[in-house]
């Protein structure tokens, strides 16, 4: 649904972004992440037109973003980082005249507006002026005026930014049940919500592409967690000669019962459990231990700067 090949973005004699590259399918939610100043917000305004590339292409729906810029429009609902709003419109006359100008037919018109009102949660204010809003309720319009339309791709650039607990978590569940309806890109500095709306997700640093993946595959394994009948000092000092782990920490014990997690730099399960059977120690449980989606961004964008 979206092919992005190939481009850079320069502005003056600084290059934003260099050679990026990507794709999105139809009905998936992409998870775009990257720090400040990365490229984010340069690459979403590429993708909805505001910006042409210096070189390369963009395809969305099949139509080229330089060659069919109008077409590609119809075709997006966006969110902008820094959502703009006319604060002296109501609430529904705003999104009334969004219907109109994304040329909603007349007779679909106050449908679409009601139906969206509803989903977004703004029926309360839907007779107040946007000026008198808090920042959550208008951001709630913004993703409003994103959805009117019924847009096959949507764009938003930090969705859920100035919004309360109750409010982002209405967010998550509308963009989770958009999945499969629409095709969805999603920028946010919070990681956790990458990870309980995305399928898939790619981070950016300096412009670049430093990975793309599944969020799964994103992740990586930092270690083991174990459940072992032992003597807690004996098993720690065990544990802790043992060949790439880096620390051990005793959770708990319970019965005779001992439940540690260990960090290790390398593959070590075969080496813990030869050295847990050699002790005649009862192993009942071992389980990986994964890195949270923070850990492997901050490690992806260490390492990237490193090299």
């Amino acid at each position: 649904m979206i092919e992005v090949s190939h481009i850079s973005k320069r502005f003056g004699h600084r290059l934003v972004l260099e050679d990026v590259s990507f794709y999105v399918e139809k009905g998936e939610i992409l998870g775009f992440l990257g720090p400040n100043g990365a490229g984010k917000t340069t690459t979403m305004r590429i993708l909805t037109g505001f910006l042409p590339p210096n070189s390369g292409t963009v395809r969305i729906g099949g139509y080229d973003i330089q060659k069919e810029p109008l077409k590609v429009k119809r075709l997006l609902g966006y969110l902008p980082e820094h959502n703009p709003l006319y604060t002296e419109m109501t609430v529904r006359d705003y999104l009334f005249f969004v219907a109109e100008t994304k040329g909603v037919e007349r007779p679909n018109r106050k449908t679409q507006v009601n139906e969206t009102i509803e989903r977004c949660g703004l029926r309360e204010v839907a007779s107040r002026l946007i000026g008198h809003l808090s920042k959550g309720y208008r951001q709630r319009i913004g993703m409003a005026q994103a959805l009117i339309g019924d847009p096959e791709v949507l764009i938003l650039d930090e969705p859920t930014i100035g919004l309360d607990p109750k409010q982002i978590l209405e967010i998550r569940q509308l963009i989770k049940e958009l999945a499969g309806k629409k095709t969805i890109i999603l920028s946010t500095h919070i990681l956790p919500e990458v990870s309980m709306t995305c399928t898939r997700a790619l981070i950016i640093n300096k412009g670049r592409v430093v990975a793309e993946d599944a969020l799964d595959n994103l992740t990586y394994t930092r270690g083991v967690s174990i459940s072992v009948r032992a003597n807690p000092q004996t098993l720690l000092s065990t544990l802790n000669s043992i060949d790439g782990v880096k620390r051990v920490a005793i959770e708990d014990e319970k019965e005779g019962i001992v439940r540690a997690s260990i960090e290790t730099g390398q593959e070590v399960r075969a080496k813990i459990a030869y050295k847990i059977i050699q002790n005649g120690w009862e192993l009942f449980e071992m389980t990986p231990l994964r890195a949270s989606l923070e850990e492997s961004f901050v490690r992806l964008v260490t390492e990237e700067e490193g090299q």
